[in-house]
């Protein structure tokens, strides 16, 4: 089902523009001259994000945004504001809203990878936020992620692609004194490496050719709350020695800017990748390892949690269903087994991917086997039987698997596997795979 975008303003042609702006793409688009329409509108219905304007007669973009988010599954929302009217647009982002547009809009493109990127981030692998499991080694660390939540100590998330990580980076911060603050996701695989600057620390009108308006930075987006890096491992070298920086100094200064900023974020990062072979490839700092790994937690993946599959299982097609306007349906005997004895190489974002199918083949009944991917059973062999690969072989095999039924198109290859093109680009890469 496409997402659906709500754009609020009271001035008509701008409201135009923002929806000619996003149209030809995926979305539904609605719209409201003011908060109250708005408000009206998102009484009865699903709503994925709110592009609201501050400046309106009536309740203000800022008091629309406090309203959205105080609802029990609320959309994202981004502010739209008028130059010279930063602060409340960061006061926006404190609120918990997604982040702002200054008007007029650097550019299109500017708006719809914003609106791109929200949506995308909105998207994780257990749909309700909460953290499922009854493995006892898994229960373990989320014990240690609560003791470690009400404190500011810097936390590095390792896992694979798919297993949930920021999920996890959400309940911590839902657990710490930081929880009022902004929650900011940013995955530094999707960042170009001549924007990432832009985009870690922000500009001053003028800085740069397109630099229409000032624009702080993610790290002052953060500020009051948890900045999570997701990918951490593929930050750009330069940028890894200035996120160093930053972590030392808690001030940031914005490109064309002539003063630092002081910042206070919580940093909660994460990565697929082994970080300490990263930097025996010189590919990652060895100080800023040390920097971000003061208390790890280490997602296992689904396949060494097979009491969980069923559960996550029951719980996504609730939420899978609801998000595709579907009637909710159960699982029968047959399916479980399936799912139970697969194994899962893109992990709870797979499971979500093969439930969506389920759902959608169903056509009213019972999910059995017939409406699931046909796959082959990852139990434990038996004598005389192959071996079980290497962790590592495994992920060679998921790839090569992945590309041959994406048919070698390598977007479509980096969804099914669940990672950015980018991380695939590195893998094959890593693997020798031409």
């Amino acid at each position: 089902m496409m997402p659906t975008i709500l754009v609020v303003d009271d001035d008509g042609a701008f409201r135009s523009l923002v929806i000619d702006i996003l149209k030809g793409r995926d979305y539904r688009l609605l719209e409201a001259a003011d908060a109250e329409a708005a408000l009206a509108i998102l009484s009865h219905e699903k709503v994925d994000l709110v592009l609201t304007d501050q400046q309106m007669p009536g309740i203000s973009g800022l008091e629309l945004t406090r309203r959205v988010l105080a609802a029990a599954d609320p959309p994202s929302v981004i502010l739209m504001t008028a130059f010279g009217r930063i602060s409340h647009a960061m006061e926006a982002v404190r609120l918990g809203a997604t982040d702002y547009l200054t008007k007029p809009l650097e550019s299109p493109g500017a708006l719809r990878n914003l609106v791109s990127r929200t949506l995308g981030e909105r998207e994780s692998p257990a749909d309700d936020g909460k953290f499922l499991t009854r493995d006892p080694a898994t229960l373990e660390m989320l014990t240690i992620a609560d003791r470690t939540a009400v404190t500011d100590a810097t936390v590095l998330i390792t896992g694979e692609s798919g297993t949930g990580k920021e999920v996890l980076a959400h309940r911590i911060h839902d657990r710490s004194n930081r929880k009022p603050g902004p929650f900011v996701a940013v995955n530094c695989a999707s960042i170009p490496e001549t924007l990432a600057e832009s985009e870690f620390f922000g500009h001053e009108k003028g800085a740069f050719t397109g630099a229409d308006a000032q624009r702080a930075g993610r790290f002052e987006q953060a500020d009051g709350g948890t900045l999570f890096l997701d990918e951490i491992g593929e930050l750009p070298e330069g940028m890894q020695a200035k996120l160093l920086r930053v972590l030392e100094d808690r001030k940031v200064e914005r490109i064309g800017g002539r003063r630092p900023v002081a910042v206070d974020f919580r940093l909660i990062a994460a990565t697929n990748r082994i970080l300490g072979d990263e930097v025996e490839a010189g590919r990652f700092r060895k100080d800023l390892l040390y920097r971000i790994d003061v208390i790890r937690l280490e997602i296992a993946p689904l396949s060494q949690r097979p009491s969980d599959v069923q559960l996550l299982a029951e719980t996504l097609i609730k939420t899978v269903a609801h998000r595709l306007g579907l009637p909710e349906r159960g699982l029968n005997p047959g399916a479980i087994e399936v799912l139970t004895t697969h194994s899962w190489p893109g992990n709870v974002r797979e499971l979500r991917n093969v439930l969506e199918r389920g759902l959608i083949l169903a056509q009213g009944q019972t999910i059995g086997p017939e409406h699931l991917p046909r796959f082959e059973s990852s139990n434990d062999p038996g004598p005389g039987q192959t071996p079980a690969l290497s962790l590592v072989d495994r992920e060679r095999q998921a790839i090569l698997e992945a590309l041959e039924r994406a048919q070698g198109n390598r977007e479509e290859a980096a969804k099914l596997l669940g990672i950015s093109v980018r991380t695939l680009y590195n893998r094959l890469k890593d693997y020798n795979i031409r």
